[in-house]
């Protein structure tokens, strides 16, 4: 049984989903440090006060993992000084400009044929695995970005639980933290208050009609089945945590050496 960490979230008004990894706990009794490793969704709507919150935070590098769909539909990130920005384009689940203009207008019979049936979900599983299976390059540079001099460092995404949650998943399994710790992390993107809000459309007729939330519900959920799926690709692919960091991701015993010390208590 996973131990509760208490949360330090600050409220953050125009950033969905922030968090401090700190406090999660690793297989050999160590803890992840505060104040080192953060998850969130998009900086694009962040306010003053945001910034000013972030700023204090001592970032040294932020990576943003959207592509250039996510940033025309939702803004670039404000800049914050002193702040590395790396932008990382990893896939997008759901991905393309036009589909996300399709969920805009809420457009009832085209989410049908799109995500009905399963298909969303379907959808979802798949890019887990690929984003596990296929990003392998992209992991391992931020893995060595950590590891030499990019912390603390702010990991996001749109949502900031897929993309971003695979990346932060990754990273805390090469720190040695378990895989139901991290599964329980990923699960707090479900919280109300930490969930991604689409903008509609002036003509979005049935934007927030029942069906059509239902319809678009599994895009926009952390659940189990998604991370399950890319930790099974880890095991299928490569046989196992270790061999997927070590063969895949390139992590050396050296390497691993630094994050661990930069990262943990």
């Amino acid at each position: 049984m996973t131990q509760q960490i208490p949360s330090t979230e600050p409220e953050l008004t125009g950033v969905r989903n922030f968090r401090d990894l700190g406090g999660l706990p690793t297989a050999d009794g160590r803890r992840v440090r505060h104040g080192v490793l953060f998850r969130s969704g998009h900086l694009a709507h962040a306010t003053d006060e945001d910034r000013r919150y972030l700023t204090g935070l001592g970032l040294h590098t932020i990576f943003d993992f959207r592509n250039d769909a996510d940033r025309g539909l939702d803004g670039h990130d404000v800049e914050l000084p002193g702040v590395r920005n790396v932008n990382l384009p990893l896939s997008d689940p759901a991905d393309g400009a036009e589909f996300w203009r399709m969920v805009r207008r809420g457009d009832l019979a085209q989410l049908r044929d799109l995500l009905a049936g399963g298909r969303a979900v379907e959808q979802m599983v798949t890019s887990y695995r690929v984003l596990i299976e296929e990003r392998t390059v992209e992991h391992a540079r931020v893995l060595r970005a950590v590891a030499e001099d990019s912390v603390p460092a702010l990991l996001h995404c749109a949502a900031g639980k897929d993309r971003a949650g695979l990346s932060i998943a990754v990273t805390l399994l090469a720190l040695g933290v378990e895989r139901d710790a991290i599964e329980e992390d990923y699960l707090k993107s479900n919280a109300a208050h930490r969930r991604y809000r689409v903008q509609r459309s002036a003509d979005a007729v049935d934007g927030y009609a029942p069906e059509v939330m239902e319809l678009l519900s599994p895009l926009f959920d952390a659940r189990s089945e998604y991370l399950a799926a890319a930790f099974d690709s880890i095991d299928r692919c490569w046989g196992g945590t270790d061999a997927y960091l070590t063969r895949a991701i390139g992590l050396t015993p050296d390497l691993r050496a630094r994050l661990r010390s930069r990262l943990l208590d």
